[in-house]
């Protein structure tokens, strides 16, 4: 996920655009793995947008025309195309820049409210630092920063439980909760990094605890990305379920292009396949300049999540426009303000 929209940061997304690696065995994965999971909440196949740019946005003016012309509250437009959940992320103690910081709990529950009310559900992304964390940047947040193991167990417990009661407050518990954003590498790194397996998993299985004493219900998701690099996925998983890792759900980011697409969601399939787990696409983009082969990746991602099961997909910042920022895998157009033609792959698959 970026999502920085400095240059550096978007190139990255040439990586996910390879081939997809051969799958290898993982004959114990079965055995080490928690089987049992929770119903699934959402009723059918899940088309939604992280979005969590927009209230800086709108406090800075902005604001979205349907594909008619005429000025309409974006939850409306995207239900018009389809969305029927959100995707917002939180950090911990974030600064006040537009588009790097923002996003504490409170900010965040506000805006859930509009989505509740406007009928979509919610995932809530946490990043577990203080800014961006993504598949190559893991860092704690600053508080956090000096912590031993034991201390951020239970920095991590507290952190949790008052940001999930912030949601339950203001009666916006989501329903999925990723519990860290792309981690690959681990979270709060070194501390929690992959390479000390048994950390790792205790500081998300404390996250994952405190997420369902204050919401059973919540499903709770590890979140990967680069899943056509099939070995760091099951490094990953591995170590994780071998220290006991407690999880409900394994959710992807992916921007490949639409050849590539079944190949990479296959990958999905069969790493969650082997700890009886579902899973769906978390983070979906494309070039906005390039609005017509997005549109046929993300029909193409579509189509291969529900013929191999996945339970939904998720574009990340749709709405983004410049000035705000630099990022151009948005898919909106800045000058007219409406919706590309990227947003018609919502209906069309």
């Amino acid at each position: 996920m970026p999502r920085n929209p400095a240059p550096a940061r978007i190139s990255r997304r040439t990586l996910l655009r390879a081939t997809t690696a051969t799958a290898g065995a993982l004959a114990t994965a079965a055995a080490l793995a928690e089987l049992e999971t929770p119903a699934y909440a959402a009723a059918g196949f899940v088309k939604g947008v992280d979005i969590s740019w927009v209230p800086q946005m709108e406090a800075r003016g902005y604001s979205w025309k349907n594909a008619s012309g005429q000025t309409q509250d974006l939850l409306s437009i995207l239900k018009g195309h389809g969305i029927t959940a959100v995707r917002l992320r939180t950090f911990v103690n974030p600064s006040g820049d537009p588009a790097n910081g923002h996003c504490a709990i409170s900010e965040v529950a506000a805006f859930a409210k509009r989505v509740k009310a406007a009928g979509m559900s919610i995932m809530l992304d946490y990043m577990f630092g203080d800014t961006w964390n993504s598949v190559g940047v893991q860092n704690p947040p600053a508080a956090w920063k000096s912590m031993g193991y034991t201390q951020m167990l239970t920095a991590m417990s507290s952190y949790v439980n008052q940001t999930m009661t912030v949601m339950k407050t203001n009666g916006v518990l989501p329903t999925w909760v990723q519990i860290g954003n792309e981690i690959n590498s681990g979270i709060c790194r070194p501390v929690g990094s992959v390479s000390s397996p048994a950390q790792m998993t205790g500081l998300l299985n404390a996250a994952y605890n405190q997420v369902k004493a204050v919401s059973p219900n919540s499903t709770v998701c590890i979140h990967l990305a680069q899943p056509q690099k099939y070995d760091v996925m099951t490094t990953f998983f591995s170590r994780f379920a071998a220290n006991g890792g407690k999880w409900d759900m394994s959710v992807f980011s992916s921007y490949g292009s639409a050849d590539v697409a079944p190949g990479i969601v296959d990958n999905m399939r069969k790493i969650s396949a082997a700890y009886g787990k579902p899973f769906l696409q978390s983070e979906f983009g494309g070039r906005v300049d390039r609005a017509s082969s997005t549109r046929a990746a993300l029909v193409a991602y579509t189509k291969a999540l529900k013929a191999a099961g996945g339970q939904g997909i998720f574009y990340w910042e749709p709405e983004c426009m410049s000035p705000f920022t630099g990022y151009n895998m948005g898919a909106w157009d800045s000058a007219s303000k409406r919706p590309t033609s990227i947003m018609n792959g919502f209906t069309e698959a």
